[in-house]
This record gives C-alpha cells, structure tokens and sequence, in this order.
C-alpha cells in the first residue's frame, strides 16, 4: 500500500475501519482521548497491535498477577526476554516458553520455524548462551490427512531451524486429540546459560543515546501477526497468509553470536528482540521500562522491499532484528562489531526524555504517541466467568473402572496410541547432540545436558495434561506443575522454577475464563507449595476453530539443577535382579486417562486427585535417594499407569526385562493415572537403605529374560517378549503416518 492510499483520520472514524484491527469502539475511543485527535492510520496501527491480547495480555492480567513470580534463587522474574534463575558459581540459567500456534495452523512449516527463532532470541537478548530447545506439541487425530500434514510440517519446521542454527533441540512432549483438529498447538522453549554480570535489560536509558536497528533488513511479512494472533481461526483464516513470518536461521546464527560479543561491551545500553508487533514493541517498551522516549527517523530503517510505509515498517514481524541502545559516540565501534557478521547496524533514533514514541517519515512527523499509552496502559479487562454445566455434570460422577477383558491386548493397544507412543519418528529429525553437552536424550522424563567446567548439569522438561485441565481446570493446573516437577526430580534434579504458555479458547466467552481462572490458581498452588516460581511466559487465547475451542492447555516448561552428574537418573532398568518398587498407593482413577479414551472414545468424570503435600514429600524423598547413590532408574506414573511405566522401562535395555507381582483389581492397578506415583529400580545391595529412606512397595525384579511377566495374585494376566511391546510402540505413529 502507498502513502497516498493510507486512510485519513476522518476515514478511520467514520468507517469504524480500526475495527478490522481488532480495537472495539470503547477502546478507539480511549485512543482518541489519550491523544485528544483522531488517530492517524500508523498511529492506529501502533495501538491495534500493542493493544492486541498478544501483547498486552489485557484479558489475562488480572490472572497472572496470582503467580508467584519471586524466590532466592530468581534474579529475573516475568516481564524481560526470558526470566534468569541463580545455579551458583556466578552463574545462571535463562528460560522461557512462548507460542506460534495461529501461525502454524495456517502455515506450519514457517509458522514452527519462526516460534523457534523468536524464543531463541528473547534468551540471547538477555546475554544469555542459547544451549538447548524444547517444545510442546498439541494436535488432532492422526486419521485426518490435514492433521498429518501439520504434524509433518511442524516437525520439520522445528527441526530445520534448529538444527541449522546449531542449538539442540533435546525434549518436549505431543499429544493428539480431536480438540485441536483446526488448531494445532506449538509451543517452542530456549535455554540458555549465562554469567550474572552479563544479564542485561531491554531498556532504553540516557537521553541523548543512540537507538540502533541490528540484524536483518525489514520485510512486509509479519505485519499485524500479533492481532492475527488475537483473533479466532475461521474458514478465512487462510486470507491472513501474510501474516506468517519467514525464518533464516543462518542469519539469526550470526546475530546470536554478535549480540552474545556485544553485551560484554559497555557501550550497551538496552537490548530487545523485535518480537510480535515487531519495531512497535521493542521502542515501545524500552521506552517505557526506562521511563523515557524515543524518536525514530524509518528513512534510516533496513529494508528489503521498496517503497514501505511507516505502517508496514512498524508493523513487520520480519525475523532475525534487535533493537540496542547504545552510548551515543560509540556507533563506529558497535556497527565495525555487527559488519564483521555481515549484519546491518544502522542508527535510527535516539532517547528523549518527552516518553514519547515519534515516527519521523520522508520529513514528516507520522506519528506521536505516549509510550506508556501503548506499553502499559492498555485496557485491562475482568471477564465474567461461570463455571460450564459440563463440569458440575463431571463431578457427579463416581470413578468406575474401565470394562477391560483382555490386559494384554490392551497394553498393546495403549502403547500404539499417538501420545503414549514413542516419538522417535519426532526427535530423530532433531540434532539433539550438537554441541556434544547433551547426557540424556529426547526419551526419557526429562532432558538433560551437562554444564562444562562444572560438576553440574540442568534437567528441563515441557508438561501439561490438557484433558485432566478440561475435566477439572484447577487439579489439572496443579498436576501440570506437579507433573513437571516429577520429571525433574526422576532425572535426579532440584526443580528451579517454570516458565508457561497459556493456551486456551476464546477469553469473552465466560466458560473459558472460567477455565483461565481455575487453571491458573491450580498452578499458582501448585509453585507455591513445590517452591517453582514462574519466571515469565506468554498468553495464548482464541485457540478456536469456527466457534470449537481447544482443550484448556497451560504447557509448563521446566528446568531443575542436578547438583553434580553422579546424580544422574533415567527411567530404564539398569540390570537384573535390581528389585522393583511403586512409590504412592493406586486409586480407581480413570477420568481422562488412555484407558478411558481407548475404551469409551471420550473422556467424562473426575480428573485424578492430586494432595501437594503429599506430592512435595514424595518427590523430596525420592530424590534424597537419588542423591543417596540408592536409586538405579526412576520413572513418573503418568498417562497409562503402571503397565505403560513397566514396560516403557524396559524399552532400549538390551535384554532386559520385568516380573511383578499386583494386588487388589487388576485394571486400576495396572491402568489407573492416580497422581504422585513413581516406579524405581534399586539394586539389592541398596535395599535396606533405600526402604529406610521411601515409603514404597516391592513389586518384583528385573530380570534378564527379555520378556514381561505380569502375575495378579498369582496368575499370570501379562506375558510376553518385550520386543513385541516395544515394535508396537516404536513403529506406531510411523505407521500411522503412513
């Protein structure tokens, strides 16, 4: 669009065009008296974008306010790049989890790709060394060809920037379920390392500084992906195509590398990434973070397209660009640093002290807008909230067990299930060992690389079981945490804090608020009681296909310390005779559990209980044992109960196998999904000390027959070669792909 066809003021007034940016006609009339005229078309632009949920999270504010953000060990909590936890020694980790769901419905090969380059970058804007990837994946059922197809796509597009950019992608987790048939999910995490004395702020200090523009050239993709991304999907979806941004992750190797040598400089100021909303965000903030302002000149802005608008340049989600102030006299230096990658470094403004953001254009002022009018004080809204009658149907329900007439059979089918199965056909399109401080691989409960020059290494994982959620929004939030949490402590670490992504339908209807709420005060309970504060995160609401919305998903990501490497832990069995112990009684609980959905096609009742103090205590003993050298391999109970947990621990032994030997109704003992339940193996010399420390019950053995033997009081109900349980669950999700 050329500057002559912008509409005028009078036109965006009378046309009631800024409703097409997503702003209600409250909210235009807020603008217009926060700047006493009718805005022009940039200047609606800059508020649509920065007033968008995307960016000012204004329907979920009141919310996240109930997180515990602060600990000892947290040195930033939310509201920078990505949130930093203390490991000692004068270092720190730096993590944070954030979505690109919209894009990827739409076009997920990009759409993947770029969700990953922006994490990326929201780590090393904070001088943090980008070390490791994960993810979390929600799609529909594999037997939909569109399904296969963003599945593929997705996977290939993590794979490829990833894998390009040299970081490796080393965890996550997928589920499949109808829910989120129009709506995938992908939720992309970065860890990084870091010093204390090189964390830095996206900050825009000292009137008079220099605003430079670093990384690639601006491009019209991109542009209002952050109102894309505040809106339902529809049948139309498909028109906003140019929404999607585009990724080089060759490009952003060599910004990463010059962003990571300029934060030892201190002619560093401030440093954002420009993310959703692009060069809007990043000036805006920094500017508002400090208490200032900013003029830009967009004449000066790279750019890689001819005759942009200072709307399309604002507005661009062009990939692989950072916003830096910077002392004023010491450009040469900085643009010498940046041209020795063959990055453009341009100076394009500078701090005012007016906080003000002006645009200047072909000489033009084009636009003029209080900073904290679009950073700060966004309209914040408290959506009504009625709890949905498909929830007090739910807790009515009484626990009944699952009619299962053949528990063999039904292990089979279990372990072929897309969630449960393996997701080698996933990870093995992932360099998970570049770099070569990976120790645990994608597999196990958690991730795990060593950090070098250190007897330390960091456990991460991403966890969230959205079907508990939708049956019962607060349990499930809590066991999302507690889940996570269980997975570090398996791997033998301390968990540290959590970063989350927030995926839910459409805020404006009052059911899904209702489900924000709950899930969010789950959560809240949840990181209190474990001591895992939330360090940052993003929102991520309208997950909604033509009115259906997605199961309520809050995706936890992970990272815990495991003290020094000897305490390492993964869940397979280690050798035979290593005796077999369940730490936590089993209940009938099948609400939303694999055997429901296998059974009965759906999910209905209670979700699992879950008791946080009981969960702090096992967890805190079991990995007193871990350090105790008493633990040879530990796993969580989670989706398909016991019988998925034996069998999964036996998978890549070499020969290995398990006999045990269950009590009281053999389908709950087997397939239950009640919470705070671990399996261990522990060799025989350690069997005193290790039952002085953990309550559990002995099961059976290790064995080396490689085979599992299942007997119920007695009777053998399971028995079979491991092989044939591991081909069905390792060539599942190939096969239905296929």
């Amino acid at each position: 669009m050329s500057l002559l066809l912008e509409p005028t003021a009078l036109n965006i007034k009378e046309e009631k065009l800024y409703k097409e940016m997503g702003l209600s006609d409250e909210e235009f009339g807020m603008v217009e008296s926060i700047l006493g005229r009718t805005p022009n078309w940039t200047e609606l632009g800059l508020f649509s974008v920065m007033w968008s949920e995307h960016c000012s999270y204004k329907n979920s504010k009141p919310l996240l306010k109930k997180f515990p953000v602060t600990g000892e060990r947290v040195l930033q909590g939310p509201g920078e790049g990505a949130g930093i936890v203390d490991i000692g020694d004068g270092q720190a980790v730096a993590f944070k989890i954030e979505s690109h769901n919209h894009p990827s419905a739409i076009e997920p090969y990009q759409g993947a790709a770029t969700g990953v380059g922006g994490i990326i970058r929201d780590v090393f804007s904070m001088g943090a060394r980008p070390i490791a990837i994960l993810n979390s994946l929600r799609f529909g059922e594999l037997d939909s060809a569109r399904v296969r197809y963003l599945f593929e796509e997705v996977v290939a597009g993590i794979a490829g920037y990833g894998n390009c950019i040299g970081i490796p992608t080393v965890g996550g987790e997928i589920q499949f379920d109808a829910s989120y048939d129009g709506n995938p999910l992908v939720n992309a995490m970065c860890v990084g390392l870091i010093d204390h004395k090189d964390i830095q702020k996206g900050q825009a200090k000292g009137v008079g500084n220099t605003v430079m523009y670093v990384g690639a050239k601006t491009g019209r993709d991109g542009i209002h992906g952050a109102t894309f991304a505040s809106e339902e999907l529809s049948d139309t979806s498909d028109e906003k195509r140019p929404a999607v941004q585009v990724g080089d992750p060759f490009m952003e190797k060599l910004l990463l590398e010059a962003c990571l040598e300029l934060v030892k400089s201190d002619a560093l100021i401030g440093i954002q990434d420009m993310g959703a909303a692009g060069l809007t965000s990043s000036s805006a903030e920094m500017a508002s973070k400090a208490g200032s302002g900013i003029e830009m000149n967009l004449d000066l802005v790279p750019q890689r397209e001819t005759g942009m608008t200072g709307y399309e340049m604002m507005l661009s989600e062009s990939q692989e660009r950072m916003l830096i102030v910077i002392e004023k006299g010491r450009e040469p230096e900085i643009q010498e640093l940046f041209h020795k990658y063959d990055l453009d470094a341009v100076a394009v403004g500078h701090v005012t002290d007016d906080h003000h953001l002006r645009l200047i254009h072909k000489g033009e002022v084009i636009a003029d807008v209080p900073v904290d009018a679009l950073a700060e004080d966004a309209p914040v809204y408290h959506k009504p909230s009625s709890e949905p009658a498909y929830y007090r149907e739910f807790q009515a329900m009484d626990n009944e067990e699952p009619a299962v007439e053949n528990v063999e059979e039904t292990l089979l089918s279990l372990l072929k299930q897309p969630t449960i199965a393996s997701k080698e056909w996933v990870y093995d399109q992932y360099d998970y060992q570049v770099r070569t401080n990976t120790v645990v691989t994608p597999g196990s409960d958690a991730a795990v690389l060593r950090i070098r020059g250190t007897e330390k290494a960091l456990a991460m994982t991403t966890d969230c079981n959205s079907r508990y959620l939708y049956l019962d929004p607060e349990t499930g939030g809590k066991i999302a945490v507690a889940e996570a949490a269980r997975n570090i402590v398996c791997s033998g670490g301390v968990p540290l804090a959590i970063t989350d992504c927030l995926n839910f339908g459409n805020p404006e209807k009052p059911e899904i608020f209702w489900q924000m709420e709950k899930s969010v005060d789950g959560m809240s309970e949840a990181c209190r009681v474990l001591n895992a504060p939330v360090i940052g995160g993003n929102v991520s609401l309208y997950n909604e296909t033509n009115g259906t919305a997605v199961y309520p998903t809050p995706v936890v990501g992970m990272v815990g310390l495991i003290e020094n490497i000897e305490h390492i832990t993964t869940q397979s069995f280690k050798q035979a005779g290593d005796l077999v112990y369940v730490i936590g009684e089993t209940r009938t609980e099948f609400g939303g559990s694999e055997l429901q959905k296998l059974v009965h096609g759906r999910i209905f009742g209670q979700a699992p209980a879950l008791d946080l103090e009981v969960e702090k205590n096992r967890q805190a003993l079991l990995l007193k044992a871990i350090q105790g050298g008493l633990v040879s391999s530990a796993h969580d109970l989670a989706e398909g109960g016991l019988a998925v947990a034996l069998a999964e621990s036996t998978f890549g032994t070499n020969g290995l196998g398990v006999e045990v030997d269950l009590k009281g109704s053999v389908v709950t003992a087997l397939f239950s999904e009640t919470q705070s339940r671990f399996l261990v193996s522990v060799s025989p010399e350690q069997k005193e000390a290790f039952e002085q420390v953990v309550t559990a019950e002995y099961i059976g053995h290790v064995t080396a027959q490689s085979a599992i033997m299942i007997r119920h009081e007695g009777q053998a109900v399971i028995n079979k070669p491991v092989k044939e349980f591991e081909d069905s669950w390792r060539g599942a999700i190939a096969c239905l792909l296929s």
